[in-house]
């Protein structure tokens, strides 16, 4: 997909409107990074109804997605609830 982007406060941060539907702008709030390799994120809107776990690779290894699970549930996330994709 491709969308429009722009940082809601400095740039350094992650934290971004985004759009990929015309005019429709969502929070998309980078909670947690994978700041060496960039290979994985966790993301939200602006409150605790949706997250992302996203991966630069089509396969995440199982230790990791475990991690990424539980530190979001300690964040307050409902990962029972999660919707597991696979590629």
């Amino acid at each position: 997909m491709i969308g429009k982007a722009y940082f809601v406060d400095d740039s350094d941060l992650g934290k971004l409107k985004v759009s990929f539907w015309g005019p429709f702008y969502s929070s998309y709030n980078i909670i947690v990074l994978d700041k060496k390799n960039y290979s994985y994120s966790m993301v939200c809107g602006p409150n605790k109804s949706y997250l992302l776990i996203l991966a630069r690779e089509p396969h995440m290894k199982e230790s990791l997605k475990l991690e990424l699970m539980n530190r979001a549930k300690d964040m307050g996330f409902k990962t029972d609830k999660m919707i597991h994709v696979t590629h």
